[in-house]
């Protein structure tokens, strides 16, 4: 399976992206709310009742039935009381989100409220015309949604916005997809943890950017391990993985020390992709690995060991993947104008650091494959394809990682 020099047969970028996409998601679970953080829903979610359910205050004030001016009756309304009918010509206070009294058909606003010290009446001291509007600062009955309303739909990604609408539609637990399990291994013998480069050797870039990255895809990065430069440590590494999806730095083109495609051969896994037309990057690639002993199928995707080259990688290949076997939808492609024109390759899309400006996006400068200055100051990666694209032409963008 090693791919010989001058290989040519690489994936267009965009289609090398739809295979990716091109794999089952994983199965559904349940889980209580706080642990349905970062999924993505396997099914729609739907009000499991009205939103609100009771008529309610949206203000503290007074809750009056009919036109002013009204008897004050004693007590009050609160938050999460059962309040006693409100009869015809009188008022009661109320605090904000509690259950509108029966016969209740507006609220006063405790600002607009006065009691004449006269006649004990209620008078509306607000500079309106007319007499308070029945409905007045109330939150009716189903103003969000019916019973049985769709709220979102199956593949949209749980935030914690979705966390508080689901509990206030009344559910304790979520139907899920399960989120892929990724180990990461780090491969190089040249490559240092800690201090700073010496003695021919650098730092390790990739394994302090990619786990963070991953988990904002939705992938429970299980672990990070360096690999030493040789074909026993990586094709057991690779083989004892249980991990749903298995990436790879280094070792995907065909130098002295690349033993990932041999590795891969011997374990009889299946290329997907091997080599993407894309700049940085191209020597990439996505294999489906022999089941697991529970029968999973699992994934590699084998990224390039330069940085930027691998973040090129990870936009085409592991992200795709990993949000479709997590089972969330597609974001929508952002597209943004180029005031000045974007360099292009001859023959293969390139990715192409840029920070969006007034006018749309401009390109950054230290976008090397060996690189991550610029990527640092980006906003996004501009697609580019082959040959460029002119000034005031378009551009699709994809997110890079941020906080």
């Amino acid at each position: 399976m090693r791919r010989p020099t001058g290989h040519t047969r690489a994936v267009a970028w965009d289609r090398a992206r739809s295979v990716a996409r091109d794999v089952p998601p994983l199965p559904v679970v349940g889980r209580g709310l706080a642990e349905a953080l970062g999924h993505a829903l396997a099914a729609p979610l739907t009000a499991l009742t009205a939103l609100p359910s009771f008529d309610t205050s949206a203000m503290d004030g007074w809750a009056v039935a009919g036109p002013g001016p009204w008897r004050p009756r004693g007590g009050g309304v609160l938050a999460g009381g059962q309040p006693e009918p409100l009869r015809h010509g009188t008022a009661v206070p109320i605090a904000t989100g509690a259950r509108l009294p029966a016969g209740g058909s507006a609220v006063l606003r405790r600002e607009y409220g006065e009691v004449d010290a006269r006649s004990g009446m209620l008078l509306d001291r607000s500079t309106g015309t007319g007499p308070l509007a029945p409905g007045h600062d109330i939150r009716l009955q189903g103003q969000e949604s019916r019973a049985g309303e769709p709220l979102l739909p199956a593949g949209a990604t749980v935030t914690p916005a979705v966390l508080g609408l689901a509990a206030a539609a009344g559910y304790d637990r979520l139907t899920v997809h399960r989120r892929p399990c990724v180990e990461l291994l780090v491969l190089g013998d040249e490559l240092l943890e800690a201090g700073l480069p010496r003695d021919g050797r650098v730092r390790d870039a990739l394994g302090p950017l990619l786990p963070p990255w991953l988990s904002g895809q939705g992938a429970d990065v299980t672990g990070r391990r360096p690999v030493s430069d040789d074909f026993g440590p990586l094709y057991e590494a690779v083989r004892d993985s249980t991990a749903d999806v298995v990436v790879t730095t280094g070792s995907t083109a065909a130098g002295p020390v690349d033993f990932l495609h041999d590795a891969l051969a011997k374990l009889g896994a299946r290329l997907l992709v091997d080599s993407v037309a894309v700049r940085p990057g191209h020597p990439m690639l996505l294999a489906e690995l022999p089941p697991g002993a529970d029968g999973r199928t699992r994934h590699l995707v084998g990224l390039p060991g330069n940085p930027m080259a691998a973040v090129a990688g990870t936009v085409t290949l592991a992200v795709p993947l990993l949000r479709r076997l997590g089972g969330h939808t597609d974001a929508e492609p952002y597209r943004a104008t180029c005031p000045a024109a974007l360099p292009g390759h001859p023959r293969d899309t390139r990715l192409l650091p840029v920070r969006r400006t007034g006018r749309g996006v401009a390109p950054l400068p230290f976008d090397g494959p060996a690189m991550l200055r610029g990527l640092a100051f980006a906003d996004g990666l501009a697609v580019v394809p082959p040959g460029g694209v002119a000034a005031g032409g378009d551009v699709e963008v994809l997110t890079v990682p941020g906080p």
